[in-house]
């Protein structure tokens, strides 16, 4: 499903923050990509994703090389992939209830009619109580909010969830209940992952394969 091939991408002309970088992950596959923290992990977690355009290499979707990156990339493959950051806090409209927060994918996407039944399905998935889906990120806890970003993440339904640090900043129960909920849309769907960490064993338990990458090749 997902195959880049020697990707080298970074913010700054001339200063790579990953070089020439392969991997690949199948349709239905966990991969688990482990790495200590500043490798890159999260650049290329972003080029994954379609958010960050590499300077050189090649990414392919569903054995498609991709031309355009963020805005440009056509729907189709925007909505194909699911993303989850490591910090919700900076991912998340400070001025949305989490109902809106989780909607917004399906609002940008001209789906509006869908989000009562989406809300609805979602929010228990994920572990959100109704009374947590009226207040705003600054009135839950990092662990409900995470939550709603996960839900956020899984609302249009994405064939591939791309989830950078998602349980780095959480407690044990939360980032178990996250993972599960993960799992879960994963066996009803068949949806494909990619798991960026520094935790081995998380990723060792949680993913078919783990990736082990120490940065710049």
């Amino acid at each position: 499903m997902l195959e880049l091939r020697s990707i080298t991408a970074g913010y700054a002309r001339n200063a790579p923050v990953v070089r020439d970088v392969s991997l690949s992950v199948a349709p239905g596959e966990s991969v688990g990509l482990l790495g200590p923290s500043g490798c890159g992990k999260s650049t290329l977690a972003r080029v994954a994703a379609l958010l960050h355009r590499p300077d050189s290499g090649t990414l392919l979707l569903d054995g498609e090389p991709v031309r355009h990156w963020r805005h440009r990339a056509p729907r189709a493959r925007r909505t194909a992939i699911g993303v989850v950051f490591q910090q919700a806090r900076l991912s998340a409209d400070p001025r949305l209830p989490l109902t809106d927060l989780i909607a917004e994918p399906l609002r940008a996407t001209g789906r509006g009619g869908e989000v009562p039944a989406r809300v609805a399905e979602l929010a228990p998935a994920v572990g959100l109580t109704p009374d947590l889906l009226t207040r705003r990120p600054h009135e839950v806890s990092d662990g409900q909010l995470q939550r709603a970003c996960l839900a956020r993440a899984l609302v249009l339904r994405p064939r591939l969830l791309v989830c950078d640090e998602m349980t780095a900043m959480l407690d044990a129960s939360t980032a178990a209940a996250l993972v599960a909920a993960v799992e879960d849309y994963r066996a009803a769907t068949g949806a494909a992952l990619l798991a960026v960490g520094h935790d081995r064993t998380l990723l060792e338990r949680w993913c078919d394969r783990t990736v082990h990458w120490d940065g710049l090749a």
